[in-house]
């Protein structure tokens, strides 16, 4: 790019690729997320490095994998001081940089999550729509200075309306920052992390009527999948493995489709904004998310450690009019490493090497075809959830896919799955044990575990003489 720029980078939690109506969910209401869909470039086989929300957050804003990082788990203690996160260096590089709402690369348990070298001068926190923080829980605070209290809202019938809501104040402090005097030279990013749609799925009342439980098409399930979790049993995994009727999940769907709704008015909000202070023009809007949800697909609700591709493919849309393409659906591979390598090209860092994704920006300016990044994504679960209330049993698992085929294993368990996405895009007819297919799952493992040795290796110090 011949100028650098303002980067608004909106980031939902636990939000499937499935879920905007231009990209073929005919249930949601979603509409400016479709006129984004039809400005824009959106990546439909985008995939997140871990299926929980620390690791995930981690890779991305380094560019690495999570093993890499060293930081695979929810809950940690510290985040590592190597290497510094992306927008420390875009800081660096002369951006003004705002964050506001989650950022969970360290464990908000009864504390409020500790700063590192962020690169952030505005800085507005909320880790989760709770008020379980005596300070430094912005958003909290903000609920309490109009007036309100969020637990008793939250057991209401109403729940948290629409004026209370994380969401909303999420949306207020993101205008607060984009409307801020600062010199004309000076670009902007701005990382916003709503909670929603992560669970409770308790939308606002006004939100949740606007979808009735007995329209929605329910999730992808079948009664073998009862059996097949079953010997995934040992696999780390929140909640219980269900029929539809016993997670409710139309009804959860329902609600699920009705925070994404309120997520798609507020962020309404921001564009507007940027059309009103004339910056639209010169800001690439992204869209996504750090990881999906199963929402009842094969008898599982919430996360863990499975590699499903409503847990681990989720929206990724890069809008910028007159310098992306527009009306584009690229079908290529894509991981959310490849967008940190393209904010860092966009705001004009260097990208060091070792920075794992590849830059996506030949792709959104055309001068590359749009149906091939790579040949492979990966995802991984490294012992990520709390053993005594989330789940966790120490589970280690690895995602290997490739345009065809997904491989996962679940190492420390001696099991894997295997499916074939274009006869079986749901993933209900696990190949594992078949006969025909033991050459290309034994083909799979090698190419994955050589994936996992050259990609997650730490070699240690860099090396300055030959001996």
């Amino acid at each position: 790019m011949s100028t650098r720029p303002n980067i608004l980078w909106y980031c939902t939690d636990q939000q499937r690729f499935d879920t905007i109506g231009a990209l073929g969910n005919p249930y949601v209401q979603t509409p400016t997320l479709d006129k984004l869909v039809r400005e824009g470039v959106a990546f439909t086989h985008a995939y997140c490095q871990s299926p929980i929300c620390t690791p995930s957050r981690s890779s991305f804003m380094t560019g690495m994998y999570p093993s890499r990082v060293h930081n695979t788990r929810n809950g940690n203690d510290t985040f590592p001081g190597f290497p510094p996160v992306i927008s420390k260096l875009i800081a660096d590089r002369g951006y003004d940089c705002g964050m506001v709402g989650k950022f969970h690369l360290q464990s908000s348990g009864h504390r409020t999550e500790p700063r590192i070298d962020d690169g952030f001068s505005y800085w507005k926190f909320s880790h989760a729509p709770r008020d379980d923080w005596e300070t430094g829980h912005d958003y909290a605070d903000w609920v309490k200075q109009r007036g309100g209290d969020l637990d008793a809202m939250r057991e209401s019938e109403d729940r948290v309306a629409p004026e209370f809501h994380q969401t909303t104040w999420a949306s207020e402090r993101a205008i607060e920052f984009i409307t801020q005097d600062r010199p004309t030279d000076t670009p902007w990013l701005l990382n916003i992390n709503v909670y929603d749609p992560h669970p409770p799925f308790i939308p606002p009342r006004q939100y949740a009527e606007r979808f009735d439980a007995n329209a929605m098409p329910g999730p992808y399930f079948r009664d073998s999948d009862l059996a097949h979790q079953a010997k995934l049993g040992d696999v780390d995994f929140q909640g219980e493995v269900c029929d539809p009727d016993g997670h409710d999940a139309k009804q959860m769907q329902a609600n699920y489709y009705a925070m994404i709704a309120q997520i798609d008015d507020q962020f309404a909000r921001i564009l507007q904004s940027l059309e009103q202070t004339g910056q639209r023009g010169n800001t690439v809007v992204i869209f996504t998310s750090d990881h999906g949800e199963t929402l009842g697909d094969h008898g599982l609700m919430q996360k863990g450690c499975r590699f499903y591709e409503g847990l681990v493919r989720i929206p990724l849309i890069f809008s910028c009019p007159g310098r992306f393409r527009e009306g584009l659906q690229s079908a290529a591979l894509i991981e959310l490493l490849d967008l940190s390598a393209t904010l860092l090209e966009v705001c004009g860092v260097d990208v060091p090497d070792y920075v794992q994704g590849q830059s996506l920006l030949p792709i959104l300016e055309g001068n590359a075809p749009a149906d091939h990044l790579r040949d492979f994504v990966r995802s991984e679960y490294f012992d990520a959830l709390d053993p005594f209330f989330t789940g966790g049993s120490g589970t280690y698992g690895t995602m290997h896919r490739t345009r065809r085929y997904k491989l996962s294993l679940y190492h420390d368990k001696n099991i894997g799955e295997l499916y074939d996405l274009e006869q079986d895009p749901w993933e209900f007819n696990d190949l594992w044990d078949s006969p025909e297919h033991q050459a290309i799952k034994h083909q799979l493992i090698y190419e994955s575990f050589n994936a996992h040795v050259v990609l997650t290796t730490d070699m240690g110090s860099k090396r300055i003489a030959p001996m």
